[in-house]
């Protein structure tokens, strides 16, 4: 099992093709797993990356507490030991503020972000409501009632709910916990201008809470096409897996046409 020692900590990580890396990443609770169709199909002409962050999945605890800022050098320290110098960056949900981040801090590195039904900040009450119910079961009684309703919401058939079940159940509450409410309170909206990089923002029209975090994120980039997918909601990785592996190859496509 590939694993990577970082500070107070170890994350597992895969590697699969080559080409072009992209490295995906996860949202609270699941794990690498969630881009298990992205793995399987895009490897097929590019080097794809996916990885557990430190306290979900198959990477082990760690003692330091989940910040974007922590993840974000988790995936540097990563390419580097790698040896990736550019590389796309594709975030889901929750993972799209860290993508943003990364764009924001380390530029120099990327090729271009995939923000799938992401944010730049959580603004609004349902949303908010969402994720303090989730911070609060995280907890030994109700962890695995949590990981049952965010697996089965995931999962296009019994076989994927079962791998993402079983991976998610490995995580470690802690970890979690923080990971949830850190995006609580994480802002970049008003440094969306400082991003100079291409940015392909990908969204369900039927995701409609997200619509206006969709809207945000189109207005302010500077570099951004906006791309909806007709009746599609939240869970697009997995249940729309086709219609966005397809989306991500026209955009790398396009950004070697430029």
């Amino acid at each position: 099992m590939p694993m990577l020692d970082v500070e107070c900590g170890s994350i597992y990580y895969q590697v699969k093709g080559e080409g072009t890396p992209i490295i995906f990443i996860h949202p609270p609770l699941l794990t690498s797993t969630n881009f298990l169709y992205q793995l399987e199909y895009l490897s097929k002409r590019y080097k794809v990356i996916t990885f557990d962050i430190r306290g979900h999945g198959k990477s082990v605890y760690s003692k330091q507490a989940i910040t974007y800022s922590l993840i974000v050098n988790d995936i540097v320290n990563l390419l580097d030991y790698l040896g990736v110098e550019k590389v796309f960056i594709c975030g889901y949900s929750t993972g799209g503020s860290i993508l943003l981040e990364f764009l924001l801090t380390h530029p120099s590195r990327v090729l271009g972000g995939i923000v799938i039904s992401g944010m730049s900040e959580v603004k609004d009450l349902y949303l908010k409501q969402r994720i303090s119910l989730a911070v609060r079961l995280a907890n030994k009684k109700a962890i695995s009632f949590l990981t049952l309703a965010i697996s089965w919401g995931n999962s296009k058939t019994r076989q994927v709910f079962k791998k993402l079940y079983k991976d998610a159940s490995y995580g470690d509450i802690r970890n979690i916990q923080q990971y949830y409410n850190y995006s609580l309170h994480y802002n970049c909206t008003s440094r969306l201008h400082k991003i100079k990089s291409p940015v392909l923002l990908v969204f369900g029209t039927k995701d409609k809470a997200f619509h206006e975090y969709a809207r945000l994120l189109h207005e302010k980039l500077p570099n951004n096409k906006l791309v909806f997918l007709e009746k599609e909601k939240h869970q697009i990785p997995t249940k729309a897996a086709d219609k966005l592996n397809g989306k991500i190859v026209e955009f790398i496509q396009n950004q070697y046409k430029n």
